[in-house]
């Protein structure tokens, strides 16, 4: 991918990611203060301003990696809200509160800009080879006549419903420190909750083994793209 194609598509594509991974955290944080822990605000974490949430690596450097080298899947992360679970009213049923706080705004994300989506592409029908193919294989083609200049916002939409879906499947995997092995550990009975939250400091790596062995590829992704079939059209 040559230089100025990695800025077109980094245009495109970092509002939504931005937007998408940023309000993903600031939801942690906004639920957990409804809920007794008041951290994220006193640390002045429940913020729309990125420059609070940019994780160097997770938000700037893997994502354009990915785009700069082809990859079908974009992901990110942003900087982890701070949460003090010591500080709920109810500890265990309010991680499970918190945590899906997460993956519940990227669903209703992924909802509202695949409305988007398909009333830009009812209203301007010769947008959608153009937009299908960016979603394929991150090809920028400028559709000739009425509606090109709606490109850019029908590409932002669909990037936000493909990200969002993303965000919402891989985080709900049932490890921690993923949401839905906080999830799990918050519905388990003590005993098996307890053994599930001692994984936590191995659980990255676990995930990453998860993701280069395959396994993502044969269990989750006809998921992603089930899903993806039925907001996208």
């Amino acid at each position: 991918m040559n230089p100025s194609h990695v800025v077109q598509v980094a245009a495109v594509m970092a509002p939504p990611v931005l937007f998408s991974i940023i309000l993903h955290e600031v939801a942690h944080g906004w639920a957990a203060e409804r809920l007794g822990d008041p951290t994220a605000r006193m640390l002045g974490r429940l913020t729309l301003n990125p420059l609070r949430h940019i994780d160097p690596v997770g938000t700037v450097i893997l994502p354009l990696l990915l785009v700069a080298t082809g990859s079908r899947v974009i992901f990110g992360w942003a900087r982890p809200v701070p949460v003090n679970f010591r500080n709920l009213r109810r500890p265990k049923r309010d991680m499970v509160l918190v945590a899906g706080a997460g993956p519940a705004t990227n669903l209703v994300l992924a909802l509202a800009a695949a409305l988007i989506y398909r009333l830009l592409l009812a209203g301007f029908p010769a947008l959608r080879p153009s937009v299908e193919a960016f979603l394929a294989t991150l090809a920028v083609r400028a559709p000739a006549g009425a509606g090109a200049a709606a490109l850019p916002l029908a590409l932002m939409a669909g990037t936000a419903v493909v990200i969002n879906v993303l965000l919402l499947i891989f985080n709900l995997i049932p490890l921690p420190p993923l949401d839905g092995g906080r999830i799990m550990v918050g519905l388990l009975p003590m005993g098996p909750a307890r053994a599930l939250a001692r994984i936590e400091p191995y659980g990255m790596v676990l995930v990453v083994l998860f993701l280069v062995s395959g396994l993502f590829d044969w269990t989750l992704w006809p998921l992603f793209e089930a899903v993806l079939r039925l907001l996208l059209g």
